[in-house]
């Protein structure tokens, strides 16, 4: 990166970081530490709740989602607007009448001591894995640029987190989480701009369209009924549903953005603020995804984005490799010539370029092989490096920098909440809840301080281990779905089934989420319908035992 670049980082990084910090420097009581002393209005409230979810991962995994598998991606999402309606009609009224600290101090007032313990252990196992790979992604982005160790960066990010988190609390989390958002955006539509810039000028809008079309990339909507399908109409409709109950309604780190509200209207409006901007931005980031997928039809891409596998394939395997590039380049140099046709002749998509898309992505999937045979320490998948490819390789000077910044905004905005969520659970339920002798606020303020140091460091010695699976925001979202809907059942028993008592929806919680990873671990069912599925069992389980009682 030209030194330029390096400027307008590593301002735009300390300014969010000293800012938040300065802001939010008189925390006296953990109730303004937690609460921010409920002085949030509606607006910051849904920045914030939107912000939270949309990490690093966000903004550098769901373009390269987008380029291997379309839009189906966006399914993921259609439950989301109605979660929120539920969420305003149910969740907020008691969490603001109860003035509850965290989404579990709700379970004990419903149940009892260990119903709630058990649902702030399952959020922290769930969320402490998700905050090591919040932190993993941008060390993604750090690591290809300097070529610095990984395990060096994850702490370099994460210690930046930690600062302004345990100096300011949620107060400072939710203030940071506007600028952020803003540079965020502003990064985005500059991509979005340069990208048209960039196209072949005989690609007109309708060419555009029918070449993402025949390309299979702007799919939207699947009706098919396949359970193993990960992202149809169905599961985003079903699981997207669920999962985003439990995430917006039981998940701490999304809790605690909205219970710091002045009013149960002000939390309501952020809320449903989120719900209706949420779809159209994650639509805007996948079709970025698309165009990006496109520009690469048209210019030159590499055959698999991570510098790492290239560099490891030169080296280990070069006369195998010399001949797959001299395959992929004559594919590439006959899909020029008929894309020359298609661009200067009113013609439909040419039939041929999906066969040479086939055989491209066949070469692709050899050298991922070779790599995965022969080489586990190299992550061969590369879906989370392409936008990443095009910001260091084709954008101008200065907005590199600034897109870089974007996308490690969004991680630290993301990862402070989880870091502020995890320590207000770990305080307010286990610690405080289990301390026999009463301490003075200030000991609890301190406490949840301490808190926020050792999980941001158990954070980033979980984001040492990282590993990019499939891709960064699919981990995310297979994590939280393997807990998300034994968590979600115990609120629904609590707010629907008044004559329910709290040994049967213990005990059903706990045979709930056994059963959830013996269908993760023994069967290929989406991951979106887990969420479902552990909510339903949850509750049936509990009246089931409730009659046995």
């Amino acid at each position: 990166m030209h030194q330029d670049d390096w400027a307008i980082l590593i301002f735009t990084i300390l300014f969010i970081v000293i800012y938040g910090a300065y802001k939010t420097r008189d925390n006296k009581n953990i109730q303004s530490f937690l609460k921010g002393n409920n002085s949030s209005n509606w607006f910051t409230i849904g920045i914030s709740v939107m912000a939270t979810q949309a990490s690093a991962i966000t903004f550098l995994s769901t373009p390269g989602q987008a380029y291997y598998d379309g839009m189906g991606f966006l399914q993921f999402y259609l439950g989301l607007p109605l979660a929120m309606i539920i969420i305003c009609m149910f969740f907020v009224p008691l969490y603001h009448k109860l003035k509850v600290y965290t989404a579990y101090e709700f379970l004990e007032n419903r149940f009892d001591k260990k119903t709630r313990t058990l649902g702030a252990i399952l959020f922290l196992v769930q969320r402490g894995l998700a905050a090591g790979i919040t932190i993993f992604a941008p060390s993604i982005i750090l690591s290809t640029v300097l070529g610095i160790d990984i395990k060096i960066l994850n702490f370099l990010v994460g210690f930046l987190v930690i600062i302004y988190t345990v100096t300011g609390g949620t107060k400072a989390v939710n203030i940071t989480q506007k600028q952020q958002m803003f540079v965020i955006f502003f990064g985005l539509f500059f991509v979005f701009f340069i990208l048209l810039e960039k196209y072949p000028e005989n690609l007109t809008i309708s060419k555009f369209l029918d070449y993402s079309r025949s390309s299979e990339k702007f799919k939207i909507i699947d009706f098919s009924i396949d359970p193993n399908n990960r992202y149809t109409f169905w599961s985003g409709i079903t699981g997207g549903l669920f999962l985003a109950l439990s995430y917006f309604g039981t998940d701490q780190s999304q809790v605690q953005r909205y219970i710091s509200g002045k009013s149960v209207k002000e939390i309501r409006l952020g809320l449903i603020f989120n719900g209706i901007f949420k779809i159209p931005m994650q639509f805007f980031i996948l079709l970025l995804g698309v165009m990006v997928f496109v520009f690469f039809e048209f210019n030159k891409s590499p055959v698999n984005y991570n510098p790492q596998v290239i560099s490891y394939m030169e080296k280990n395997h070069s006369s195998e490799y010399d001949e797959l590039i001299k395959e992929y380049n004559e594919l590439t140099q006959n899909k020029n010539e008929i894309q020359e046709r298609f661009l200067s002749n009113p013609i439909n998509f040419p039939i041929e370029l999906n066969s040479i898309q086939k055989n491209e992505k066949d070469l692709r999937n050899t050298i991922k092989q070779i790599v995965s045979e022969n080489n586990n320490t190299i992550e061969e998948n590369d879906k989370d490096y392409v936008f990443l490819h095009f910001i260091l390789n084709y954008l101008p000077r200065g907005l590199i920098g600034l897109l870089i910044a974007v996308i490690i905004c969004a991680a630290m905005s993301s990862t402070a909440s989880e870091l502020n969520a995890l320590a207000a659970t770990t305080t307010i339920d286990l610690y405080k809840r289990n301390h026999l002798k009463k301490r003075s606020e200030k000991h609890y303020l301190n406490a949840t301080k301490i808190f926020t140091i050792i999980w941001g460091f158990i954070a980033i010695l979980f984001a040492s281990f990282g590993t990019l699976f499939e891709n960064l925001i699919q981990l995310v979202n297979i994590i939280g779905s393997i807990f998300y809907g034994t968590i979600l059942g115990i609120f629904l028993v609590a707010f629907f089934f008044k004559t329910v008592k709290s040994n049967s929806v213990f005990y059903s919680a706990c045979l709930s989420q056994i059963t959830i990873f013996i269908i993760f671990f023994s069967t290929d069912i989406s991951y979106l319908w887990l969420n479902f599925i552990g909510a339903f069992l949850t509750v049936v389980f509990s009246n089931f035992l409730k009659k046995l009682n």
